[in-house]
């Protein structure tokens, strides 16, 4: 089966989409972190050893598992014209000092004959040391002689992708439709070129409809989509999802889509800090009426219900302000929803493992979730509750500060709701 079909978090899990870390974090300088949205420089060995674990756990359900790179790949060998079209889009949107800068990088991606290399290289970042740049450098222009002369000692040419092994965010999947992202940061913007070549390109994706662009101009990222039912839909209103974006999506749903089920789009207003980054920082489904939840959004919230209007793209909107399984309950239809606190009452706990990630949970089949092993009083909550957790080792994929949902963008699921 080609295409997407996702209409819930908890219908088992058919295809999902992943990136293996890769060289883009050997290219992370300890000076650049906060920049490049990164605490701490994960080694890689070890980061790639646990990514491998948690996509053997995911072959192991029975879910088939595509990597971005390949895909990309594949659309490249497809047909010269796409990559080339590519890098036209990457060298514009690099951010490469000088023109003369950029017919060099240029030159050297031009010189990859494989296309699983090149991919790779771009998510990987541009050193200085790899491009073979004369000892005289032919300057011709005052903005070239300007940069190489502030820019000589910087390592990096071009930046690394080192978020793309988060690669919830760079687009989101919504029942048979997609929206390819405009980023928050411009450090993550590019990330959105691969899904928009995929969209586009790819003979298994190129017929999908698209609810936003990347070029539009209000950001929006895949971990504040969440598909609660065939239905209904939630989104975060959040540090990196504009509302604008969602009135975007909101008319597309229910006025352009042909064959869209969604009747109802509930935007949750979330704080705009940090520690809230997305809405699948906030809560996860793992259960038909079960979500992992961060403690401090429980109490009253604000979410507006947004449905189809009676004349040509309008779109009603009415606000509710209750509490978040009150809420869950109404968008689903699901009576008793039970949130399970990260960490418990135990605040220390809580902290520390939503820091880790401890709410951002990855449901392959009601009841069966993905968790990282060092959450372990989350995870003892879990079991509690009778789940079945699919334990990932975690010591460094969570130093990017992302979970097992933000390291997969689901593809297909069955129907559950």
């Amino acid at each position: 089966m080609t295409g997407i079909h996702v209409t819930s978090e908890i219908g088992n899990l058919r295809k999902v989409c992943v990136h293996r870390p890769g060289d883009e974090l050997l290219n992370l300088p300890p000076d650049s972190l906060d920049r490049l949205l990164f605490n701490d420089v994960p080694f890689l060995d070890v980061a790639q050893q646990e990514h491998d674990a948690f996509v053997d756990m995911l072959r192991s359900q029975g879910v088939e598992v595509l990597y971005l790179e390949n895909l990309v790949a594949e659309t490249f060998d497809a047909s010269p014209k796409f990559r080339a079209r590519f890098l036209d889009q990457f060298i514009a949107e690099a951010s490469i000092k000088g023109d003369q800068m950029a017919k060099e990088v240029r030159a050297y991606l031009d010189s990859f004959e494989d296309n699983l290399a090149l991919v790779k290289k771009t998510m990987a970042g541009i050193t200085r040391s790899e491009l073979d740049l004369p000892r005289t450098y032919p300057y011709t222009t005052l903005q070239d002689m300007v940069n190489e002369h502030f820019n000589r000692d910087s390592v990096l040419v071009v930046d690394p992708m080192p978020n793309l092994c988060f690669i919830r965010d760079p687009f989101a999947c919504i029942g048979e439709s997609v929206t390819v992202n405009r980023m928050h940061s411009p450090i993550r913007n590019r990330e959105s070129l691969y899904m928009e070549h995929l969209f586009s390109c790819h003979p298994d994706f190129v017929n999908t409809p698209q609810l936003l662009s990347r070029t539009d101009p209000y950001s929006i990222e895949g971990g504040d989509v969440l598909n609660l039912t065939r239905k209904s839909l939630a989104v975060g209103v959040s540090q990196r999802t504009e509302p604008a974006a969602i009135d975007h999506i909101a008319r597309n749903v229910f006025w352009n889509t042909e064959g869209s089920e969604i009747e109802r789009i509930f935007a949750f207003e979330i704080p705009p800090y940090s520690e809230f980054t997305h809405l699948d920082t906030v809560f996860t489904q793992i259960d038909v009426d079960k979500y992992t939840v961060h403690p401090a959004i429980l109490g009253s919230m604000r979410v507006y219900e947004m449905s189809k209007g009676s004349r040509p793209g309008e779109v009603r909107i009415k606000r509710h302000v209750d509490a978040l399984e009150r809420i869950l309950e109404y968008a689903t239809g699901v009576d008793g929803i039970k949130l399970i606190p990260c960490g418990g009452q135990d605040r220390l706990a809580s902290v520390r493992e939503q820091w880790n990630d401890g709410t951002n949970t990855l449901c392959i089949k009601p009841g069966t979730i993905c968790v990282y092993q060092r959450n372990k009083v989350t995870n003892d909550l879990l079991y509690k509750e009778g789940l079945e957790l699919l334990v990932v080792p975690s010591a460094e994929l969570s130093r990017g500060r992302g979970g097992p949902r933000c390291m997969s963008a689901a593809l297909q699921r069955a129907d559950v709701l």
